[in-house]
C-alpha cells in the first residue's frame, strides 16, 4: 500500500499534473472573464442595437393548440419554436470565439517576439561547411 501511495504522490508531484491543474483553474477564471465579457458588454451592445437584452423572445408559433400535462391542466397555449434561444446561445457562441481567438491571437505575437529575442541571444550554431573543415583540419593534423 505505501507503494501505490508513493507512486501516486510522484504522480501528483510530476510537472505535468502541475501544469493540468494550473491550465484548468486558468481556464475557468478565463471562462468567467469571457462570459463576463459577452453577458455584460457585447449582449448588451446587441440590445442597444436590437432593442431586446437576448433573443430569447424570438420564436415562431407552429400550433394553437393547448399543452396539456399527464394530469390535464394546460402547460402552454400554443407551441413555438424557441429561435430566440437558439440564436441568443449561437451569438454568444460567436463573441466567445472571438475573445478566445484574440487572447491565442495576442499570446502567439507574445511567444513569436519571445522566441525572436531568444533566438536574437543565442550564439549561430556553425554551418555544415565550417563542420566539415574542422574535422578535415583535425584529421590532417594526426
Amino acid at each position: 500500500m505505501t507503494r501505490w501511495i508513493r507512486e501516486f504522490r510522484d504522480f501528483i508531484s510530476g510537472g505535468n499534473m502541475v501544469e493540468l491543474a494550473v491550465a484548468v483553474i486558468l481556464g475557468a477564471a478565463i471562462g468567467r472573464v469571457i462570459t463576463a465579457f459577452t453577458d455584460g458588454i457585447m449582449m448588451n451592445l446587441v440590445a442597444a442595437i436590437v432593442g431586446e437584452p437576448n433573443f430569447d423572445e424570438v420564436r415562431w408559433k407552429i400550433s394553437d393548440r393547448a399543452r396539456r400535462d399527464a394530469s390535464g391542466e394546460v402547460v402552454a397555449d400554443a407551441t413555438y419554436l424557441e429561435l430566440g434561444r437558439f440564436l441568443t446561445a449561437f451569438t454568444s457562441l460567436v463573441l466567445t470565439g472571438l475573445v478566445l481567438f484574440a487572447v491565442v491571437k495576442s499570446y502567439n505575437r507574445f511567444r513569436r517576439r519571445a522566441d525572436a529575442d531568444d533566438a536574437a541571444d543565442a550564439p549561430a550554431a556553425p554551418t555544415e561547411v565550417e563542420l566539415l573543415t574542422e574535422i578535415r583540419d583535425a584529421l590532417t593534423r594526426r
